[in-house]
């Protein structure tokens, strides 16, 4: 993606990106960029020797950028981080004070979920059934930008009446009930369901009522209803999975917590808020920008997505509102992609049963305790990793193990299952959310050869429902996943509980949505 590379004149005092020295290793996976010349604290940076010399130029502006912005204490670097809008994509951002749009990012929620089937791997060897799964699943369930009910004859429909509760209401209990998917899988959620700004429902009804009054917007919101239970273009995928459980004693033990099943078959989704998110992060940008405009504030590092908001302030309300009501939709959007797979499977393979493991997001802002006292973690493309024994997680499944933690690699290279360690307090408690690019879309399109694309799923034995797999989507746009996982593990940050070996991928060639 092309940002605005412009660097405040502060930033200079600090080393620039194409400088030798501008890390400070402080262990084998560990580093820190000194910032105005240690004036202030360091952005912390999570990656070998070998991801740190990856990292692109605009990448290291951009968090130099944030660890300036107002109000912002700390910045994290994760291994799989890139140049997004704004901030990297990859980056943790801390403020007890002020809240940022452009660090959390367009497709507010994007999230990872986990279904757990209690089919052996042997169930999915036969390209046959996978064949008819993946047409199962996509008569259910849409992909690409802005596509509705009509590519999907067994999607199911959302009545707008309950459209208006989910984005307000989130993954309640009564909200799965009505969608058909089970009300259990709520407390499965990292968060089942966001509230406004003062902590209540009534305010996103509020905000809700303004945004789709007046105007054509009643009709526009209705169509973003309309994307409930499909999946984005881009990097949103699902996949079929063989479920590997590592063998040391903790992962087993995490493993029988999470639900994990070994030598299963589990079904790993990736997708975010759809059009509604994307609608609503894009009226911000424009409301705060026209906002600094008017007022004449100094952007961050020049850069138009840095605009934020000071807690309390009327735009800061609207900001966290707006962000609930998109997380909400991305929430119940997962439930329903899950529940309209297992249908999927059911129809194919009947008798089936699925719980899922956990759905966690790694585009939000959360209030959290940092350093003591309350503050927002903006995570942007980087994941929560509470280990156990955590205060926020007592009276969850997981307050002795620690959370599930979703990291997509490639489908050729495979996705891990994670938990965290203490260690992870060095980054607020986030790790990467997957493996991150290294080649653009438009490099990977003009550099990779389509026909070895295909050639090496088909080596692979890896099914998918595209005629030809996405050239920017292909596994070598991505860093190595490998030296990415090891990274999170050297610096101490979290362990493997599990691998995923994808069986088939569920894929759509349409522009991103993040």
């Amino acid at each position: 993606m092309k940002t605005n590379e412009t660097t405040n004149d502060a930033s200079n005092l600090s080393p620039t990106p194409g400088q030798s020295g501008r890390f400070v290793a402080t262990g084998e996976a560990t580093a820190i960029i000194p910032v105005l010349d240690g004036k202030v604290s360091p952005i912390t940076v999570i990656g070998t020797p070998e991801i740190r010399g990856g990292f692109d130029e605009t990448c290291l502006k951009q968090a130099i950028n944030s660890r300036l912005a107002p109000g912002v204490t700390q910045v994290v670097l994760n291994p799989d981080a890139h140049a997004g809008y704004g901030a990297p994509i990859g980056c943790v951002m801390v403020s007890p004070t002020h809240i940022y749009p452009g660090p959390v990012g367009v497709d507010i929620k994007c999230s990872m979920s986990l279904l757990q089937l209690d089919l052996p791997a042997e169930a999915v060897a036969d390209k046959k059934t996978r064949r008819a799964l993946i047409n199962a699943i996509i008569d259910r369930t849409p992909t690409g930008a802005g596509r509705g009910m009509r590519k999907a004859p067994k999607a199911r429909h959302v009545p707008l009446d309950l459209g208006r509760r989910i984005v307000t209401e989130g993954a309640t209990p009564d909200v799965l009930r009505e969608l058909g998917a089970p009300e259990a899988w709520s407390a499965r959620c990292e968060d089942s369901h966001h509230t406004g700004h003062d902590g209540s429902v009534d305010a996103l009804r509020a905000r809700l009522e303004l945004l789709t009054t007046g105007g054509n917007s009643g009709e526009i919101f209705r169509g973003k209803v309309n994307q409930l239970g499909s999946y984005g273009g881009g990097n949103h995928f699902g996949e079929c999975e063989i479920v590997r459980v590592n063998e040391t004693q903790r992962a087993r033990e995490a493993a029988q917590v999470f639900g994990l099943r070994d030598g299963h078959v589990a079904f790993l989704s990736h997708c975010g808020s759809r059009g509604w998110g994307a609608l609503l992060a894009d009226g911000q940008f424009k409301a705060m920008q026209k906002k600094f405009e008017d007022w004449g504030i100094p952007l961050p590092g020049g850069d138009r997505h840095m605009v934020h908001a000071p807690l309390g302030s009327p735009e800061a309300n609207a900001y966290l509102d707006d962000m609930a009501l998109g997380a909400n939709f991305a929430t119940v959007n997962h439930m329903l992609i899950n529940a309209l797979v297992l249908e999927a499977f059911q129809e194919v393979i009947p008798g089936v049963q699925g719980s899922l493991v956990y759905l966690i997001s790694h585009n939000i802002a959360r209030r959290e305790i940092v350093d003591n006292r309350p503050a927002w973690v903006h995570r942007k493309g980087a994941t929560r990793a509470f280990p156990g024994g955590h205060h926020a997680l007592a009276g969850t499944p997981f307050a002795h193990t620690g959370h599930p933690i979703l990291l997509p690699g490639n489908p050729q290279d495979g996705s891990a299952v994670m938990v965290a360690e203490e260690g992870a307090s060095l980054s607020c408690y986030s790790v990467n959310h997957g493996a991150g690019r290294r080649m653009s879309r438009t490099a990977a399109h003009k550099s990779l050869d389509q026909e070895q694309i295909d050639r090496s799923f088909d080596r692979a034995d890896i099914l998918t429902n595209c005629r030809n797999y996405p050239r920017d989507e292909a596994p070598r746009a991505y860093k190595d996943f490998e030296e990415v996982l090891r990274s999170v593990k050297q610096a101490g940050l979290a362990s493997e509980v599990a691998r995923l070996q994808a069986r088939f991928v569920i894929k759509d060639g349409d522009k991103a949505d993040d």
